[in-house]
């Protein structure tokens, strides 16, 4: 695949390919090109995170570094999921976004001298942000218990709220349904900060779900109806708010409107996805009906 071809399949914070095997093969493919691009070599370990930090990129290239981030995330997300190679593609996506941000000097600069913190609190550039958070948190679930002592909580959520300050609109107001994903899926644990809270998943949540019995009728803020649209937005009430309270009646009725709705044209792979997962999801649901 060349260049333009691979870049012509990510379009804006989506990525534009058919929800099927040959849909992953043009994704894998354009990584494949994005990597010529590039010029990185076979022998680069992309799973290890300083050797894709010592790798060299020039600066007009950066935007490069953040596709192979979203194309990652969207190859462990939708297609590698519960397979060998997904958390090696949140890995991989990880560190390349990572760079993307590590790229701009202040960036670098202030991690340097400040931390990791202070580093993401300046920062302006959404995409690298949103997809390096995306990956770190999606392998962060896999032991979610070890990402909340290794700071591993901390960091996303604060890279989620800078990108909220910044534009909380991109990915269809995507970092309003992660952080909800998060709060709702956080241990049950006795003390700390980052343990399971259930109202703060919710009122992140009511920014992307049109419900008036869960978020107040009138509504507290304005819902765009884009965020309707994209049926991810549902499948994160059921699963990480309404499930874990033990609503299960409601969060079966919610997942059937996501089987009910049309996957549409304007997030067709994701809301394919969405489909899936509600599937399945709805079958656990019912088992405690």
């Amino acid at each position: 695949m060349q260049l333009e071809d691979a870049l012509a399949i990510f379009q804006g914070d989506r990525v534009v390919v058919e929800y099927s095997s040959q849909g992953r093969a043009q994704l894998e493919a354009a990584i494949d090109a994005l990597k010529v691009a590039l010029c990185v070599p076979d022998s680069l370990d992309e799973t290890r995170e300083s050797e894709v930090n010592a790798f060299l990129v020039a600066w007009d290239q950066r935007d490069l570094t953040v596709k192979l981030s979203q194309g990652y995330l969207t190859l462990g997300v939708i297609f590698a999921k519960g397979g060998d190679g997904e958390a090696d593609a949140y890995r991989k996506g990880k560190h390349w976004g990572l760079k993307s941000l590590r790229m701009d000097p202040d960036f670098a600069l202030v991690e340097k001298r400040d931390g990791f913190l202070n580093a993401v609190g300046q920062e302006t550039d959404v995409p690298s942000l949103y997809w390096a958070c995306m990956n770190w948190l999606s392998l962060a679930n896999f032991d979610r218990l070890a990402a909340v002592s290794s700071g591993v909580v901390k960091k996303t959520i604060a890279m989620f709220e800078r990108v909220l300050e910044l534009d909380e609109t991109y990915d269809c107001y995507g970092a309003y349904r992660v952080l909800g994903s998060i709060w709702g899926a956080l241990p049950w644990l006795p003390f700390g900060t980052y343990r399971r809270d259930l109202e703060r998943a919710r009122t992140y949540l009511c920014h992307v779900v049109d419900d008036p019995q869960l978020c107040g009728d009138p509504r507290p803020w304005p819902i765009d109806p884009a965020c309707t649209e994209y049926l991810g937005n549902r499948r994160v009430l059921a699963e990480y708010y309404l499930m874990e309270k033990g609503l299960r009646a409601e969060a079966a009725q919610v997942l059937q409107s996501v089987l009910d709705a049309p996957v549409g044209d304007t997030y067709p792979l994701f809301n394919a996805r969405a489909q899936d997962d509600a599937r399945r999801l709805l079958e656990e649901a019912r088992k405690h009906l």
